[in-house]
């Protein structure tokens, strides 16, 4: 009980202060989007490229974690096609939509903060490279199997093209690929600018939560009941149960495989419901999905944290 308290009820309390500053119109939507805008393109980020930039990566980069990690993501993100399309009989482009519910999990928003409660600024590591490659990763495989979908019988060319404009126009992957040249060619940057970067990331995951809140308000639990009901059970506890079993058979480091296991256990991001509204897809399904799911993984982050010790 105390984890819950200390730990992720405050996480919490900061989203439900942005979803009650929005319901009881005391800030306004236009606002919101505009802090998540600045939240998402600027102020995360510098963080992550703050992150990259210093991380050492010769002692970080465990093919154990990220083996761990993304084939349980790329396991999930299978079963909940598979399970739209057998269960639900839904067509193949709402299936990858919905699958891509059961794959992004929120590493950053609710991930970073929720992890650095629970283990200290020390454990992020683990956290810093799975999301180096949580973007590049889930956009690429999300986008290349819609527009596999889409454009059956069109060229290679042009499904690689689509792929690479939707991941390379995000700013997320930008800072983190940024990031990654300045670490790997050994320059630092002037001390000024690394403090004035420094402020802009002390900003990040507080109105990041903020926002978040906000932006959930405006999502309505509506939709396919057993659609959203399977990407929460998918997303909160598949996902982390793979991570574990995986991270346990392959001896990852105990604080990688707890960065592992916890960012699996997120509830769905943002991201699934711009990547159903991208392809006009699932809509409903995943921004129900987003919310309750948000919702019920304050009990079961709770859970995974008491398992993990």
């Amino acid at each position: 009980m105390q984890t819950l308290l200390d730990v992720i009820l405050p996480v919490f309390l900061v989203i439900g202060f942005g979803y009650v500053a929005v319901w009881k119109f005391a800030f306004p939507i236009a606002g919101i989007d505009g802090l998540m805008k600045f939240a998402q393109s600027f102020a995360i980020p510098c963080l992550l490229f703050q992150a990259i930039a210093n991380i050492d990566l010769q002692s970080s980069f465990d093919p154990r974690l990220l083996i761990s990690f993304y084939t349980g993501a790329a396991i999930c993100f299978a079963v909940g096609i598979l399970g739209s399309r057998v269960f639900l009989k839904r067509d193949w482009e709402d299936c990858i939509a919905i699958g891509f519910c059961c794959l992004f999990s929120n590493s950053v928003l609710l991930g970073l903060p929720i992890t650095e409660r629970a283990y200290g600024v020390d454990a992020l590591t683990g956290n810093y490279v799975i999301i180096a490659m949580h973007a590049p990763f889930c956009y690429g495989l999300g986008i290349t199997v819609m527009e596999i979908a889409r454009n059956r019988g069109q060229s290679p060319i042009k499904m690689a093209r689509a792929v690479g404009k939707a991941m390379f126009r995000n700013a997320l992957v930008i800072a983190i690929a940024l990031g990654f040249m300045v670490n790997l060619s050994g320059l630092s940057l002037p001390s000024f600018a690394n403090d004035a970067l420094s402020l802009v990331v002390h900003a990040a995951l507080p109105v990041a939560l903020f926002s978040l809140g906000g932006i959930l308000i405006q999502y309505k639990p509506e939709g396919d009941k057993l659609a959203i009901l399977m990407v929460c059970i998918i997303g909160l506890g598949l996902h982390p149960a793979i991570v574990w079993s995986l991270g346990t058979s392959l001896s990852v480091p105990p604080d990688f495989f707890k960065s592992g296991v916890l960012t699996a256990a997120m509830a769905p991001g943002i991201n699934a419901y711009i990547f159903a509204n991208m392809y006009g897809r699932a809509k409903r399904v995943a921004a129900s999905s987003v919310l309750l799911a948000t919702g019920s993984s304050v009990i079961t982050i709770w859970l995974w944290l008491t398992a993990l010790g």
